[in-house]
């Protein structure tokens, strides 16, 4: 009887422990969202704010899926890709916009009524891409290697007429666009060389090009309060605070293996870096930035087997994490809420 009591209590312990972390974790899982019929490998997302919708590139299955976040589950696929990657929605234009690397095609569609309204024609690889409100322009990465080439590209699109209005050739494949705020600077990681390249869109030229400490800078977000940089790599993984005027770095904290998202909750000062792509669980990390040059890990929370690719959305105030098909379980999408 002493022996069961003891047991018992370890037990009511151990739950209550975890109950507790799960508490005081930084993110809370809220909902998960079924993606019925989508295979393999998903990509990078993006929102309608207004109609609670999020857009999400099934990279591997050839398909756009839309899922209604106000009622919680899957819409609608768009189908008729190759390997989606890139998707800009633009509530201004009512547009949305769909990069796809193995056909080198930027398509636009409709954004009420998502029907294709027109196809943009650029080279293989076409992957990342940044919208500018001020000017109305889309840039949107692509070349390298793709390609058959020794260099990448930036292309830049007149979002209104869907007319391609110029480029940038930069080191090689582009694997993050970076916007800031103003348009005036557009930051391009290029992961094969370990490099971050800093764009000056009026000149429409690289103008400086910075080295990373680790290899493979594949995802990343600005924090222009801060003049930061905030970088995922994956040889080693880690997070890393680049000055974003100099190109010096200001700290290095492990990360998620197989790192493929990285946003910065500027509310709450925080940073959120997904992945997983290739491992059996999924992990999000969560850094307290403390100040410009000083952050610490505040939770390592679990996801879903294959999980990398991530969204962050401030105006919804909510944190979305792609998870794909695994043995039984459908392709989802994991709903988190910050904890404060």
């Amino acid at each position: 009887m002493k022996m069961f009591s003891v047991l018992a209590l370890t037990v009511i312990a151990s739950l209550s422990a975890s109950a507790s972390a799960q508490e005081h974790a930084p993110l809370r899982l809220l909902q998960t969202i079924p993606m019925p019929n989508v295979k393999g490998r998903i990509d990078h997302m993006d929102v309608d704010v207004k109609n609670k919708r999020l857009f999400v590139a099934g990279l591997e299955n050839g398909s756009v899926e839309v899922v209604d976040l106000q009622a919680g589950n899957w819409l609608k696929s768009i189908p008729g890709f190759k390997k989606p990657q890139g998707i800009a929605y633009v509530p201004s234009l009512n547009k949305l916009f769909v990069a796809s690397g193995d056909d080198g095609m930027l398509r636009v569609f409709r954004g009420d009524t998502l029907e294709l309204m027109d196809a943009i024609k650029l080279d293989l690889g076409p992957n990342r891409v940044a919208y500018d409100p001020h000017t109305q322009l889309l840039y949107v990465g692509y070349g390298g290697k793709d390609a058959g080439k020794d260099y990448g590209e930036i292309g830049i699109i007149d979002a209104k007429t869907d007319k391609q209005v110029g480029d940038v050739k930069v080191a090689a494949h582009p694997s993050e666009l970076l916007l800031d705020h103003s348009g005036k600077t557009l930051y391009v990681f290029v992961s094969i060389d370990s490099v971050v390249q800093v764009v000056d869109t009026a000149k429409r030229e690289v103008v400086s090009t910075w080295p990373t400490s680790s290899k493979r800078n594949g995802d990343g977000a600005l924090d222009e309060k801060n003049h930061r940089l905030l970088i995922g790599t994956r040889t080693p993984p880690e997070m890393i605070a680049m000055d974003s005027r100099t190109g010096k770095e200001a700290a290095n904290l492990p990360t998620a293996e197989s790192m493929d998202g990285v946003y910065f909750d500027a509310v709450r000062k925080r940073i959120y870096v997904s992945g997983g792509r290739e491992n059996d669980v999924g992990y999000v990390f969560a850094y307290q930035q403390k100040d410009a040059d000083h952050y610490e890990i505040i939770g390592k929370i679990p996801t879903k087997s294959g999980a990398g690719t991530s969204f962050w959305s401030p105006e919804l105030n909510r944190y979305y994490v792609a998870a794909p098909a695994h043995d039984n379980d459908e392709a989802a999408i994991l709903v988190f809420e910050p904890v404060p």
